[in-house]
């Protein structure tokens, strides 16, 4: 039997909407970094290294605490860049050039990219889903508003980046999610129409929200226990089993 071309789900109307492109989520839904609640103890990591990078010998706890007022985002989802944090933070006499404050950025993401654990089901779904002709992109806020070239090498080294057809970040728009424009830009550079995709990712507020915002079909990563009147699927290898049933 040959290769198909794309897949086909039944939309709201009960015609058939052909699936085009499965896009997903990066942190915690194809490689594992930390949860929120881990976060504080990941920022006091990345803190130190900026510390020893910058020579910087003010109090530990002040200055994790300054760190932590920083920590929200803007509610209209606008991205707020990781050097303008870090220069709140290292920088009140103005003296960070353009290379020291990359060294600073550098050392802040170390302690991040340590973490990542690639999950097992990842590279094998993202392959299968290109023998079926369907395409693929990652669509994923940063933590910090770190850069996105940061995170294209991230990508790289875990033999990501070339696992899919496009890689959009919020820095690369200027906007987190939930906000619909990184899911667009996604969108375009596939050249897929919305209803043709499908959007797989771990939380309900940055992820299923940003994909309806955009008119993409969310699809949780979790628990169905824990996401009522979501579609939840429970692994990878369950989006294997979504594109197959398209076909039934």
């Amino acid at each position: 039997m040959g290769v198909r071309r794309g897949a086909r789900s039944l939309g709201s109307s009960g015609h058939a909407v052909p699936i085009r492109a499965v896009l997903f989520d990066l942190g915690n839904t194809l490689v594992s970094y930390y949860t929120s609640a881990e976060f504080p103890s990941v920022l006091r990591r990345s803190l130190r290294h900026c510390r020893e990078v910058r020579g910087w010998s003010g109090d530990e706890q002040e200055l994790f605490e300054r760190a932590i007022r920083l920590n929200h985002e803007r509610s209209d989802f606008a991205v707020r860049p990781l050097d303008d944090r870090l220069r709140e933070l290292f920088d009140s006499q103005g003296a960070l050039d353009d290379s020291a404050l990359a060294k600073l950025g550098a050392a802040f993401m170390e302690p991040i990219f340590g973490m990542a654990r690639v999950y097992p089901d990842a590279r094998t779904v993202l392959e299968w889903l290109r023998r079926r002709g369907i395409k693929t992109a990652i669509v994923s806020n940063t933590p910090w508003g770190s850069p996105s070239s940061a995170w294209r090498t991230e990508l790289a080294r875990h033999g990501l980046l070339e696992s899919v057809d496009a890689v959009v970040f919020c820095v690369d728009v200027g906007w987190r999610k939930p906000h619909r424009a990184p899911f667009d830009r996604a969108l375009a550079l596939l050249d897929v129409a919305p209803t043709d995709a499908v959007f797989v990712g771990d939380d309900p507020r940055w992820d299923v929200a940003g994909a309806k915002n955009a008119g993409i079909r969310p699809v949780l990563l979790g628990s169905a226990a824990s996401a009522p009147g979501l579609e939840t699927i429970q692994n990878l290898k369950d989006v294997i089993r979504l594109v197959d049933e398209a076909y039934s």
